[in-house]
């Protein structure tokens, strides 16, 4: 069971990565077959392969990533394959290549569909014959090492565009494991949060960050096209600039205010063709023995009804007042004063 620790590095409650964590068991156990995850950027692959390895009988054996997209075309054969003395100008001496170096051990190949060709079938003979040719060298050199590779595009399609070796995407699809977006995951955002919170609050005396309860629902709504690592650098953000306080939409960044939370409810009043605001609790008070800033609260729970009122109206303020029952002037006066995203 996954817990605020997280499973290897990785952290989440929700379904999608319970069962996630129950297929890198498995595959660890293993040992042998290789593996191909696919997701999408952001999503934690090499956090996945991590995990297979160090839960492994190979977790003693080097870890070696290579970022296929990363090292010039030019240069990812001899990084992988190694090269000997004088193969090419400026090789005055041998040197093994990351294949050799993770001997024993795990090699992950990142964004494994902007390999070339030539190098494609050079990796394919690293897995069909368990051996390494260095550039420039005569003598094959015999291997152990599990290859798991990612990328976060679709092999079948590269294959059917005559991008990808057919024999090599088989070779590597051995097992295949899906890094799940993070907006098909929602039940862990507060959890990440949670954890974020606590890993950028560097100053353990200050008082913890919080999110405000219709800031944390806009954050859940949000769809996150950069996935865990967008939502980790805007934590990161957010406790640098808001140390010790309330973050409410005011302080989130425009792009993750105003989403459509989908939660109104229809009128009391039985129009029926119409919604109403959605019924929003005050915010919850921080009682100390100072007592509470009493006006900011006020103040913040204005910001919360002014913000879903835009919301519902799709930014129009004329209808907006009329919702809130203020006059048009007295709602932009307000936010322009309050700084809101309208």
């Amino acid at each position: 069971m996954a817990t605020k620790g997280g499973f290897g590095g990785m952290i989440g409650n929700s379904p999608q990565m319970l069962e996630l964590f129950d297929l890198i068991s498995c595959v660890a156990e293993d040992g042998e077959s290789t593996v191909l995850i696919q997701g999408q950027s952001g999503t934690g692959k090499e956090l996945i392969a991590r995990a297979i390895h160090d839960k492994s009988l190979r977790k003693s054996s080097p870890f070696v990533p290579v970022n296929c997209a990363a090292i010039p075309d030019e240069l990812l054969e001899s990084e992988l394959f190694g090269y000997v003395k004088g193969a090419f100008t400026g090789a005055q001496q041998s040197k093994i290549g990351r294949v050799q170096f993770a001997d024993g051990g795990t090699l992950f190949l990142d964004e494994i569909g902007d390999m070339k060709a030539n190098l494609q079938a050079k990796l394919l003979r690293v897995l069909q014959e368990r051996e390494v040719e260095q550039v420039g060298g005569i003598r094959a050199t015999k291997v152990d090492v599990r290859v798991i590779a990612a990328t976060h595009q679709n092999l079948e399609e590269l294959v059917a565009e005559g991008r990808f070796r057919e024999d090599l995407y088989y070779r590597l699809a051995v097992i295949p494991l899906i890094a799940p977006p993070l907006r098909e995951r929602q039940a862990d955002i507060g959890l990440l949060i949670d954890t974020f919170i606590e890993r950028f609050s560097r100053r353990k005396t200050d008082r913890r960050t919080t999110i405000d309860p219709v800031a944390m629902r806009n954050l859940q709504a949000y769809p996150w096209p950069g996935n865990v690592r967008e939502l980790e650098n805007l934590m990161q953000r957010l406790v640098v600039l808001h140390r010790g306080k309330r973050i409410t939409l005011k302080e989130l960044p425009e792009k993750y205010c105003c989403v459509d939370l989908k939660s109104a409810e229809i009128d009391p009043s039985g129009n029926g063709s119409e919604r109403s605001l959605v019924s929003s609790a005050p915010p919850e008070a921080e009682w100390s023995d100072d007592g509470l800033d009493f006006n900011g609260l006020i103040s913040e729970f204005e910001d919360r009804l002014i913000l879903q009122a835009l919301s519902r109206t799709g930014g129009n303020k004329k209808e907006a007042a009329r919702m809130l029952n203020l006059k048009r002037t007295t709602l932009i006066e307000k936010i322009k004063k309050k700084n809101l995203p309208a």
